[in-house]
């Protein structure tokens, strides 16, 4: 049976500015109800886990956050400096030298086994590298998994596998569709759709 050893990282931006490439995604869903389903489902996903101990959502947005703890998830307010990456650092910086894992909050059709299985594989790896799974195309990163002990140095943003590859991490080939298929457009909502939307998600769409 698989310990739960994992403490999840997941920045979620203020609801009104967030994943501004899927605004007017659905008909007659705001844009903050989306973004926020968005949120709920992978954070679902991710504190069924059964690798998981802590999921840590960092944000400033106060129904996302009130939403979010209901779920289980521990609420932290985003950093000063801003930024996708910062918000993962210092989310870290709050855990201790434990084993951190960087999770994209645009994973509507996460399954908590295919995390899992990301978890474990980057668990069982080398010592003292970091683990990356590169989004559904391959040029972004949803996930990045660092062991107690090693920095998680986050390089999300742009070509972000490229530049996490290049800082010394390790691609996790075998991680999942649920789990790469992140969502920016709404093509992209489709294909998850087709995947199997959580239940926020889906209670959205026709």
């Amino acid at each position: 049976m698989t310990e739960p050893s994992w403490t999840v990282v997941v920045p979620v931006k203020r609801l009104r500015a967030a994943k501004s490439r899927l605004r007017g995604a659905l008909p007659g869903v705001t844009h903050e109800s989306l973004a926020l389903a968005l949120a709920l489902d992978t954070v679902s996903a991710a504190l069924a886990s059964p690798a998981v101990v802590e999921v840590l959502v960092v944000t400033d947005d106060i129904a996302a956050g009130r939403a979010l703890r209901a779920l289980g998830a521990r609420i932290t307010p985003d950093p000063p400096t801003g930024g996708l990456n910062s918000a993962f650092t210092s989310g870290a910086a709050l855990v201790g030298p434990v084993a951190v894992a960087a999770l994209t909050a645009d994973l509507p059709a996460l399954r908590s086994a295919e995390l899992t299985a990301a978890l474990a594989a980057a668990a069982a790896g080398p010592p003292r590298r970091r683990w990356f799974a590169p989004d559904a195309p391959g040029t972004g990163t949803v996930l990045l998994a660092a062991p107690a002990g090693v920095p998680l140095d986050p390089r999300f943003g742009g070509a972000s596998a490229a530049a996490h590859a290049a800082s010394g991490a390790l691609a996790l080939t075998g991680a999942g569709p649920t789990l790469r298929r992140d969502v920016d457009t709404r093509a992209d909502l489709l294909v998850a759709a087709a995947l199997g939307l959580g239940r926020h998600t889906a209670a959205l769409l026709p």
